[in-house]
């Protein structure tokens, strides 16, 4: 699919659908005409178009029937209604691209009953500061250069990775979840900070920059995690120290219980 005068409408215009916007305008990877988006409150909508400066309107046939590609944005639970809506709009040229966690490409190609191409994506809050990852799910009906489309379309907000649907609740509980156990393990070092002494913003901050340093190390390091670790965890050293305890506590153990039960509770969700 050539991004050229490709049209790009999406159905909700919320927190994650804003980020993905932005994200593709400001890379010029689309320019503000070929976007548009619908909110069902005229007053939303009003807001959303003049931050974003696109055209946002009410009424989501419009999307459809304007649009190559539909962005399917709203709560999961209205997904079947709104493609109800909009189904007579749809076309074979089309590609459906949905962000709605735990709808999967079989329940939305049957919702709309036509052969027209489904790809299923599962976002993650830091795509609203360009930095996302994103998993992408083939659907029946897609072709390779669909998925080819939307990899380069999401590269613009963050970083992405073409799954099978069958291993989408894993990747929710990574990236999915993922930021929120960040966000405790980097609290949970500060607060340690604290009760040794440390005010807790200096400490909080320490953790922070730690955590964005050492990812920003390891994703540009062609070192395994087990030989960054190695070079800074000398034997006999006080890292060395913090390591033998957090493997003789099982951390192993947490964090696969952690992933196991949200990948389990999003399958649950997704039933």
């Amino acid at each position: 699919m050539n991004k050229t005068n490709k049209k790009v409408g999406f159905i909700g215009c919320g927190h994650m659908a804003s980020a993905i916007i932005k994200g593709v305008l400001d890379s010029k990877f689309l320019e503000q005409p070929q976007v548009i988006a619908s909110e069902i409150i005229e007053e939303f909508a009003a807001t959303k178009k003049a931050e974003l400066g696109i055209n946002v309107v009410t009424d989501n046939k419009i999307i459809a029937k304007n649009s190559d590609v539909i962005f399917l944005a709203t709560k999961p639970n209205f997904i079947k209604a709104v493609l109800n809506e909009i189904k007579e709009e749809l076309t074979s040229d089309k590609l459906i691209v949905s962000i709605a966690a735990g709808v999967s490409t079989k329940k939305i190609e049957e919702a709309i009953g036509k052969e027209i191409a489904v790809i299923r994506v599962m976002p993650n809050a830091p795509a609203m500061i360009l930095e996302g990852m994103s998993g992408i799910v083939k659907g029946k009906f897609a072709t390779n250069e669909h998925v080819e489309f939307v990899q380069e379309f999401l590269s613009q907000i963050g970083k992405c990775i073409v799954i099978d649907e069958d291993k989408i609740d894993v990747l929710t509980a990574i990236s999915g979840s993922g930021p929120a156990f960040f966000y405790k393990v980097i609290n949970e070092i500060a607060r340690a900070g604290e009760s040794l002494g440390l005010e807790y913003e200096k400490a909080l901050l320490l953790s922070i920059q730690t955590a964005i340093g050492s990812a920003k190390l390891m994703l540009d390091n062609k070192l395994t995690p087990e030989e960054l670790i190695a070079g800074i965890a000398t034997k006999g050293g006080c890292t060395q120290v913090g390591v033998d305890f957090m493997n003789t506590a099982n951390s192993k153990e947490l964090f696969f219980e952690t992933i196991k039960k949200t990948a389990d509770k999003a399958n649950e969700l997704g039933k």
